[in-house]
């Protein structure tokens, strides 16, 4: 379904191009025609284009570097006020179509809370809980580097706030990944805030590589599926691959006798977007669609085909800022068609299918091909898929090894089995 902004793989570059005059002019032009004429709205979302070229081109000429030349392409594409319209280049947050995703790290995961880089989840025996380090520890440096500045250039994006916590914690997990064997030095307040160091080996991770699908590059996936009190069924993966289809239909049926079932996309950027009409399949008895993408001619439906032996009871979501794109499809398709509750905190709101293709300076650029409405014409750029239960994480509760997102989440699960078993008795 095309490139998505969700799935960036978060890295910086120092370099600075110097290409000539004539080839950013060619950049510039590049840029300007192709929204003029793929564009998925051919209104512009009632943005004069015609005008806007007017408007950059001069700014264009005056550009010396690369650098300047790919800030004014941004403030340009920044027009629209659109996710998934950007330029990928030196000094900002890149989506590099060819690069791949570490292969080792130290089994942390990280958010930012309160303006803070907090360890949200370990996994079982890491290499992090064999440091000393538990869930609502922060991370204040990663080899020397403060997450301070990370957070700092950032904010120089210019980016939503939700945007910007979105990208700083990818960004840190990013730096606390790297090549299996190697060592990270981490700088971290534990639960006293005390400041406390530890030098940590990093491991091959458990899941698998995906194969390159599309404009997609190799994604790390991870997968796990259990029982959780009271036999509730539990289901989380970290992005839309469709190396991960067998895998959650198996997961998803190895559940049917589940007195309820819990997905948690918290984190997950999207990926695939056909594949979330196949897992709604596996929880739905009747056709429906999951929404419609429009494009500049025609549209894209995301059809659900229920599947012989699809789970029937209750369904519950759990999402969070980091659940972007095909996630986003995901859960508010599934709340608007009545046959799942989102429990957590606001998704993303970048919902948008997309291409990155390469400018003549070599940089990327990425445009949105289509746009994305709920069952219920509800847009979801920009705004999100609402939670029908909003909670937030809070370092106090990680930091009692509780999570009260899912807690909550769980208690959804019983409220419905309760309701329904008092309306049938």
């Amino acid at each position: 379904m095309g490139r998505l902004t969700a799935l960036l793989l978060v890295a910086f570059s120092a370099a600075e191009g110097q290409n000539s005059r004539e080839i950013r002019l060619q950049a510039f032009d590049m840029v300007w025609r192709t929204i003029k004429d793929h564009h998925y709205d051919p209104t512009f979302g009632g943005v004069d284009w015609d005008a806007v070229r007017r408007q950059y081109e001069p700014r264009i000429e005056q550009t010396k570097t690369d650098s300047e030349l790919h800030g004014v392409l941004d403030r340009m594409i920044g027009e629209l006020k659109l996710s998934h319209f950007r330029i990928l280049a030196a000094d900002a947050i890149l989506d590099n179509v060819n690069a791949e995703p570490w292969l080792g790290g130290i089994g942390a995961d990280v958010r930012m809370i309160d303006g803070e880089a907090v360890i949200t989840r370990l996994d079982s025996g890491s290499p992090a809980l064999d440091a000393g380090l538990r869930t609502g520890f922060v991370i204040r440096k990663i080899d020397g580097k403060t997450v301070a500045e990370t957070v700092a250039r950032v904010a120089r994006t210019g980016e939503s706030q939700p945007r910007q916590r979105l990208y700083a914690a990818r960004l840190i997990r990013h730096q606390l990944d790297g090549e299996s064997g190697t060592k990270v030095r981490v700088e971290f307040l534990d639960g006293s805030d005390g400041v406390r160091q530890a030098e940590i080996g990093r491991r091959s991770k458990t899941g698998e590589l995906s194969p390159r699908f599309g404009h997609l590059p190799p994604q790390y996936t991870e997968f796990a599926a259990e029982r959780l009190a009271g036999g509730i069924g539990y289901i989380r993966f970290n992005v839309f691959m469709i190396s991960l289809m067998d895998r959650l239909r198996q997961g998803i049926r190895a559940m049917h006798d589940a007195p309820g079932l819990l997905f948690d996309i918290r984190g997950n950027p999207g990926g695939v977007a056909a594949m979330t009409g196949g897992i709604a399949g596996m929880l739905m008895s009747r056709e429906a669609s999951l929404g419609v993408m429009a494009m500049r001619s025609g549209h894209i439906n995301i059809p659900v085909f229920p599947q012989p032996g699809s789970y029937a009871g209750p369904v519950v979501i759990l999402t969070d800022e980091g659940s972007a794109s095909s996630s986003e499809i995901f859960a508010a398709g599934l709340q608007e068609l009545g046959r799942a509750v989102v429990v957590g905190e606001r998704t993303l709101g970048a919902a948008l299918p997309s291409v990155v293709v390469r400018l003549p300076t070599g940089a990327g650029f990425q445009y949105a091909l289509a746009d994305f409405k709920t069952p219920k014409g509800v847009l979801i750029e920009g705004r999100g898929a609402m939670p029908d239960q909003p909670v937030k994480l809070d370092r106090k509760s990680l930091l009692a090894g509780r999570d009260p997102q899912l807690e909550a989440a769980l208690e959804q699960v019983r409220k419905i089995i309760s309701s329904t078993q008092r309306s049938n008795p």
